[in-house]
């Protein structure tokens, strides 16, 4: 899928005539807009002009005040050309907190380099890049360009405020279009509507909105569009290349991505033969997507290839069947093509790809895809394919592409579907601890944990892409909160179900596990769950609280304690309900044994903010009851 760059300063705009000295003085800032601002807006114009459905030209300008060091991101010019979009023309200025010109740079200026990663084959993808690397505090850049598209597939969106701690002067974006074409947009948080004027027999359509002071994100908020002015747009008719559509529909523009793969799917005589040894026999049509998905992860590999409209087309499956590899486009074409031969009917997906970045709009209807995966209908069930992994399993979608919706193409055009979400009882965690304590209070313990679905995806990730060595320095050591201790022996065990697991076995040495004070004997029970979650008490909240994964965590604990030892005092049982999650645990001892059980569950969804500190004291119960302390003394005579 084609790799759109979402750096919003990068999508700003061109029209104003540039400053004089002290047109840009930071003394002109009203104070409202200096506090929490990182960098002020100071004016952005994005004029994006329709001249027909093959072509477009976007200009845009902006000046933006840099405050501090924590708002250098935003001096940095960087923006992308391909074979769809290019950049005509730039200029750049700087001025000092005076406003004063200090220096001015050209399009030839600018750093060209690469677009592609080390996954990339071929790629048209590349990037231009300027900055001013100026650290004299406040300073103020200034950038005009000009682009043209090839192409009015993509339309620019509308967002002053690109993230947090960013306050805005003034932000205006115009469309400009014949006044037959019609353009649609979802706007958010923007009061009124849009300024239509007439422009040398062109529709001119204004939105902007003046002196927006800088917000600060919370933890676990909503996504941006839902906190400051938001507007999308999207195309009716528009064309790529040799290929026309519409995009007023889901369905419309699911036509257009099936006419893109429409006849390659076409295999060699030697791939086709393969199939019915692999398939011919078996009744079982899930034992037989396992069987074939397989063999198209150990025949292929991911390799990115971006060309113009090849960033949406897939190559045919005969080239894949013959090179051995393909983009996301690409492999999912020729998994499509193998089913196909082997009986079993599928459908392309395109989605929207990336931890939680379950983002595309229901109701409105756009390009907002950046990766493609394989969609199998049975007839009681539904089998989901990440064709460009080698690793995972036939029917599992990882946090990468689950619990979002997909523009399913088909014979009949698209339509939007939702990918399995995994609950808690999926996304869980069992982990069994059977230890020892010596009478130097070192911990001995042998630990089982199994991981299932959600709670493996990250040591799957790493299992398959780094040795031994570098998971324990990257990933094992990260779980064991211990002053000192000595990794003896771990091992990983993976089951490749439609949800997998991964059983890590773990022995581990802790030096001065328990305090011994006189005759105390001072231990935690929970040896490796406790909870690091400590919320701010920000009891002035603003947004709504947005909790995306839910999860389940058992705890089952056995330490052996030396001999000579009561108890003195034990914790008593906690249990704790909420609308966040539910946690238990409890602690016993019996003869020289200490038992443990604890049970945390995480759920998901949006609470309103009021609801904020009831979190911030779930959370502070739990992680006070992880820390929980079992007391004992030794007997007399011992």
């Amino acid at each position: 899928m084609k790799k759109i760059f979402l750096i919003i300063i990068c999508s700003l705009p061109v029209i104003a005539l540039f400053a004089g000295d002290g047109d840009y003085a930071v003394s002109k800032i009203s104070p409202d807009l200096l506090k929490n601002a990182n960098a002020v807006l100071r004016l952005e114009e994005i004029r994006f002009e329709v001249i027909n459905t093959r072509e477009a030209v976007e200009r845009n300008h902006y000046v933006i005040t840099i405050m501090n060091e924590n708002g250098d991101d935003w001096a940095e010019f960087t923006d992308y050309y391909d074979k769809l979009r290019g950049i005509s023309s730039f200029e750049g200025f700087l001025y000092d907190a005076n406003g004063k010109q200090l220096k001015k740079v050209k399009y030839k200026d600018l750093q060209d380099m690469s677009g592609v990663d080390d996954n990339n084959l071929i790629d048209d993808n590349r990037i231009k890049k300027y900055n001013f690397y100026y650290k004299v505090y406040p300073y103020t850049v200034e950038y005009d360009e000009e682009i043209h598209y090839k192409s009015t597939f993509f339309f620019p969106s509308w967002v002053p405020q690109g993230n947090e701690k960013l306050s805005v002067e003034l932000s205006r974006i115009v469309i400009v279009c014949p006044i037959d074409y019609v353009f649609r947009s979802k706007v958010f948080n923007y009061k009124g509507d849009p300024v239509v004027t007439m422009e040398k027999e062109k529709k001119v359509t204004t939105w902007s909105s003046a002196n927006m002071p800088a917000f600060v994100m919370e933890s676990n908020s909503p996504p941006l569009y839902e906190l400051t002015t938001y507007v999308l747009f999207a195309p009716t008719d528009f064309a790529m290349e040799n290929y026309q559509g519409n995009m007023n529909s889901w369905q419309d523009l699911g036509k257009f991505g099936y006419l893109l793969k429409e006849g390659r799917d076409i295999l060699p005589a030697s791939v086709k033969q393969t199939i019915h040894q692999i398939t011919d026999g078996i009744a079982d049509p899930r034992e037989k997507i396992k069987l074939l998905y397989e063999y198209m992860q150990k025949n292929t590999r991911y390799i990115s290839i971006q060309l113009g409209i090849g960033g949406w087309q897939p190559f045919d499956a005969t080239y894949v069947a013959q090179k051995g590899y393909g983009d996301c486009k690409a492999l999912t074409n020729y998994m499509y093509s193998i089913l196909k031969e082997a009986g079993i009917k599928s459908y392309d997906a395109w989605i929207r790809a990336g931890r939680n970045a379950n983002t595309i709009l229901y109701d409105f209807p756009s390009s907002s895809f950046n990766h493609v995966i394989l969609c199998v209908p049975l007839r009681n069930d539904t089998i989901w394919l990440e064709c460009t992994s080698q690793t995972l399993p036939a029917g599992y979608l990882s946090d990468f592409t689950s619990d979002r919706y997909a523009l399913l193409l088909n014979e009949d055009g698209g339509k939007l579907v939702h990918t399995p979400k995994y609950s808690l009882e999926n996304n869980l965690q069992l982990r069994k601890i059977k230890a020892t304590l010596d009478e130097e209070a070192t911990l001995l313990a042998n630990v089982s944990t199994n991981y299932k679905a959600g709670k493996q995806d990250l040591l799957h990730q790493m299992i398959h892409a780094l040795s031994k060595d570098k998971i324990k320095e990257y990933y094992l050591v990260k779980q064991l909160d211990f002053a000192t201790y000595d990794i003896v022996n771990f091992e990983y065990k993976e089951e490749k179900t439609e949800l997998p697991s991964i059983t890590e076995t773990l022995e581990v040495s802790v030096s001065n596990y328990a305090s011994i004070t006189g005759k105390r004997l001072f231990i935690m029970p929970n040896v490796m769950s406790r909870s690091a979650q400590k919320l701010k008490t920000d009891e002035e909240r603003k947004y709504d609280i947005v909790l995306h994964n839910e999860y389940k965590d058992i705890d089952s604990v056995e330490i052996e304690i030396p001999a000579g030892y009561e108890p003195e005092s034990i914790p008593q049982p906690v249990s704790i309900q909420s609308k966040f999650g539910k946690y238990s645990n409890h602690v016993k001892l019996s003869g020289n044994k200490i038992f443990y059980y604890r049970i945390n569950e995480q759920y998901s969804g949006t609470f309103p903010a009021k609801e904020y500190m009831q979190m911030v004291s779930y959370y502070d119960s739990i992680y006070k009851a992880d820390r929980n302390k079992i007391v004992l003394v030794r007997k007399e005579g011992n």
